[in-house]
Order: C-alpha cells, then sequence, then structure tokens
C-alpha cells in the first residue's frame, strides 16, 4: 500500500532531496509551507501542497493548519526538516494511532536546540564540550573575564546573535529579553555533521565543511571522509542520549585532534545532500531494518543562487572573488535533477521571498529561509 507523507518544510533544497527520495520508493508526498511559492512545490514529486500559518504567527494555528491537511490527505507519516521541527513535534500526543512522527519528543528536541541544555546534557553524558554559561552567572563572568568568548542567544540558528569577544571585553546583552549564553571559545577548524539515528543507533553521518559561507550558513559545502573523532563523538552520543531521528552537530577540531562541538541542531542539514536519495527514503520508512545508507559521488556540491548572490557580493574582494567563482564553478548544484528540472529552473522565483532579503535587506541566507519558523521560547 502507498504511504502518503508529509514533509512540513518546501522551501529547503534538503526538503527536496527528502521528496525526491520519498517519492522515488513509491510514496504520494504532501508538503505544508507558509510560503505560498517555495521550491518543492514545482517538483514532480510532490503530489499536493497546502499553504499553512507559520509558527511564528500562531503555533496554535500553525498546528491546526496541519491537523487539517492530515485529515484531509489520510497522512501516514509526518516527516519535519527544518527549524519547525520544534513545533511539529507538538502534534505527537493529538495524532491518530495510524500516523507516525519521524524524530525525537518536544522535550528532546527542545533541549537539543537549547545552546545551554544541550551543552549540559553532552556534559552530564561525558562528552567533550566547551565552558558554558547562562549570562548573568557568576560562571559565565568567569569565563567573559578570563578567556576568548562566544555569546549568542539559547535558541538561536543561522548563526543569529553570535557575536565574539576577548578576555575581559564581553558585549553588553542587556537590551534583549532572550536568554543568552557565555561559551569559552575554542581555536580550530570547523566542521558540521548531519546523522541519521534510531533507538540510540547511528544509520550514518556525513561530516562536512562551508567553503562558501552566507554569514555562518554554507552555501557550497565539502564532505569530509576522515575525522574518527567526530565521529567517535557523534557515535557515543546518540548512544547514550538514545535518539531517534535526525540530529545534526557543529564541531571544533583543535590542533591537537581533539573533537568538541559546540552546539547541536536536532533538525536535517546540508550534509544530507551527500546521501544516496533512495537509501535516505528506506531509513526513514523503516528504520529499524533500514539497509546501509550510501554517499552520493559528489564531494562538493552548492546551492546554486545563493552561493551565486556570495559570488556577486564578494565583488570588491579580489581574493574572495576568485574562490567563490571557482567554487561556483565545480560544484554541483543539490536541487538539480534532469528528470525534475523545474526546482532548479525556477528557484529565483519560487525563492523570491528568501532570495529577496538576502539581496535587499542585508540578512543571510539562513537568518531568511528561518525567521518565521524558528523555535524561539
Amino acid at each position: 500500500m502507498t504511504s502518503t507523507v508529509l514533509l512540513t518544510n518546501g522551501r529547503m533544497p534538503k526538503s527536496l532531496d527528502l521528496a525526491r527520495g520519498l517519492a522515488a520508493a513509491g510514496c504520494r508526498v504532501v508538503v505544508a509551507e507558509p510560503f505560498r511559492w517555495h521550491l518543492c512545490r514545482v517538483s514532480r514529486a510532490v503530489s499536493a501542497s497546502y499553504v499553512v500559518r507559520a509558527p511564528r504567527d500562531g503555533k496554535t494555528a500553525y498546528l491546526a493548519d496541519l491537523r487539517a491537511i492530515i485529515d484531509r490527505e489520510h497522512i501516514d507519516l509526518i516527516v519535519p526538516v527544518s527549524e519547525e521541527a520544534m513545533h511539529v513535534a507538538g502534534l505527537s500526543d493529538s495524532l491518530p494511532a495510524s500516523v507516525r512522527l519521524f524524530g525525537m519528543n518536544q522535550q528532546m528536541l527542545t533541549a537539543l536546540h537549547s545552546k545551554a541544555k544541550f551543552i549540559a546534557l553532552a556534559a552530564s553524558l561525558g562528552m567533550t564540550v566547551p565552558r558554558t554559561a547562562l549570562a548573568g552567572s557568576a560562571e559565565a563572568a568567569h569565563i567573559a573575564r578570563t578567556v576568548r568568548h562566544v555569546t549568542k542567544p539559547v535558541y538561536s540558528c543561522s548563526g543569529r546573535g553570535v557575536e565574539i569577544h576577548d578576555a575581559g571585553t564581553q558585549a553588553d546583552r542587556s537590551g534583549t529579553a532572550e536568554q543568552v549564553i557565555v561559551q569559552e571559545f575554542i581555536s580550530g577548524s570547523l566542521f558540521s555533521t548531519c546523522s541519521i539515528t534510531h533507538c540510540g543507533r547511528t544509520l550514518v553521518t556525513s561530516i562536512y565543511r562551508g567553503v562558501v559561507m552566507s554569514g555562518t550558513v554554507a552555501v557550497c559545502f565539502e564532505r569530509v571522509v576522515e575525522q574518527p573523532a567526530i565521529t567517535r563523538w557523534v557515535n557515543e552520543f546518540i548512544e547514550r542520549a538514545h535518539l531517534s531521528g535526525f540530529v545534526s552537530f557543529d564541531f571544533i577540531v583543535d590542533a591537537a585532534g581533539r573533537a568538541v562541538a559546540i552546539e547541536c541542531n536536532p533538525r536535517v542539514t546540508s550534509g544530507v545532500h551527500f546521501l544516496e536519495a533512495a537509501d535516505l527514503a528506506g531509513a526513514i520508512l523503516d528504520p529499524g531494518v533500514a539497509a546501509p545508507i550510501r554517499f552520493r559521488g559528489e564531494r562538493l556540491l552548492q546551492q546554486f543562487w545563493p552561493c551565486l548572490t556570495e559570488t556577486q557580493a564578494s565583488i570588491r574582494d579580489s581574493g574572495q572573488r576568485r574562490h567563490n567563482l571557482r567554487q561556483l564553478l565545480r560544484a554541483r548544484d543539490v536541487s538539480w535533477a534532469l528528470s525534475d528540472p523545474l526546482p532548479f529552473m525556477l528557484m529565483p522565483a519560487t525563492s523570491y521571498q528568501i532570495l529577496a532579503q538576502t539581496m535587499f535587506a542585508g540578512k543571510t541566507f539562513g537568518e531568511a529561509s528561518t525567521a518565521d519558523i524558528s523555535w524561539f521560547e
């Protein structure tokens, strides 16, 4: 029997990867998205697309819209994709027994998403993390006074509100109502991961690093094959925390080769693009018996239009411009498929609400694409 799958995000290239993989596996794919026009709407992989009210405009209304779609389309499986995952998890207690929600419960999701709670959880499990404390505490004051450090909102995504300070020079964040953490700055190389997990078992982990950045978000990225310290950290944390679903981490690997996790993103990230879509679909549909998940042949991928925007923006910096242009010409776009060409070809139109904010409002690609769906509790 054909499964009907609801993706709760259609604007992201990672949503498109999931839609294509699930459709190829024989599923009927439905998308719920606050944007009227979005990347997945023009894909052959998507059977129906619904406009829903954004979580930013009211969580109760957002969940009500999702419930209406679940009933109308006879949804079997719900797959959250991006920052909306924390909100979607609120459906779990009211779903019919026949409907499965892929991923973790809301309590675990929000704990991992919190920059403070994640560090506390990881430390309690014996994992390597930087010293971190809530701003205003004695420990935070000690960190700020003695070492180079980072401040950022407890609930932040896409690099929003991240600031780096020298020892003894902490910026005044008293004007914001948000809780802020103070975190020891770790010097080294930045890597990111994306894992699929099931009952404390790691099904696959994709490790990658940004090559072209829009703020702190990579729009061109390279898969890294060998980072054993990161692999060990991820596998141990997933097992100790007994995670299921998508989970992603940002790491600093220092000069000694030590992997230090600086934050967690309990959702899909760009590392998913390096996975074979068919295997990805199998892991979502039946994670308990999923076959090994293979990596795609490409090691360098990009989101072409944001990468083009960053290349154009670097016109006054000859070194950066040459670097960005070289990656733009070398990397394969994550959205392009000969059998499903419209998402790539029409992206300037379907993603205009995002691209316009990056070009005219000075926002990064990550900020523009998540502002209305993020969790800011």
